[in-house]
């Protein structure tokens, strides 16, 4: 009885990457993985038009450098989120730009460039609210793409630790800081400190 085909789905993404060194066609399970997810969080920052070119750079780059991935992570998300934030850091003046628009004027042209149905579910409490755009503009972009990874990306401490390459006390003192900023901005008591999706 022969083993399994090269072409076997192979769970594992650090098996993925490694496999992908020999195989550089297996690196697109990654991309078929993933992709939907980082194009969504890189629109909700940076608006649909600029979507689809920061994610095939992301893409791009965790190719050109899979052979200095961290084999013992055997989950390529956080990695792939750090990559894209380096790359929607580059873009930081047009996300500020966007969220004080939002603020001064009640108008999102991120949102704007949204698919119906994106805008259909919870962004549209972003776009509904001048002050938390306002707020989220005032952020240090440290503490906001904490912020955000943790709301908009859904990933847990150790894997925004793992995506911008800090330490899992800066998450935790970075995110605690962003909610009491925009709380603050809110109206809120800067004391209390809630879950971030609801801040966002």
């Amino acid at each position: 009885m022969s083993g399994p085909s090269p072409q076997a789905r192979v769970e594992d993404d650090a098996e993925i990457v490694a496999q992908s060194l020999e195989q550089p066609e297996l690196f697109a399970r990654l991309y078929d993985r993933y992709a939907p997810d980082i194009h969504r969080y890189v629109a909700r920052r940076l608006g649909d038009s600029m979507a689809d070119d920061l994610t095939a750079d992301t893409f791009l780059t965790a190719f050109r450098i899979r052979g200095r991935y961290d084999r013992t992570r055997t989950n390529a998300r956080p990695w792939l989120y750090g990559i894209a934030g380096n790359l929607i850091g580059k873009h930081r003046r047009t996300e500020v730009r966007a969220l004080k628009a939002l603020a001064r004027t009640g108008h999102d042209p991120v949102a704007a460039s949204w698919s119906e149905t994106w805008v259909e579910r919870t962004d549209t409490r972003v776009a509904a609210q001048g002050p938390l755009a306002g707020a989220l503009a005032a952020l240090p972009a440290g503490d906001r793409h904490v912020l955000l990874l943790v709301a908009w990306a859904d990933l847990g401490y150790q894997e925004v630790a793992q995506a911008l390459d800090i330490p899992v006390g800066t998450v935790r003192s970075r995110l605690n800081r962003a909610r009491r900023k925009v709380r603050t901005a809110l109206g809120a008591d800067p004391a209390f400190v809630g879950d971030a999706a609801e801040v966002v």
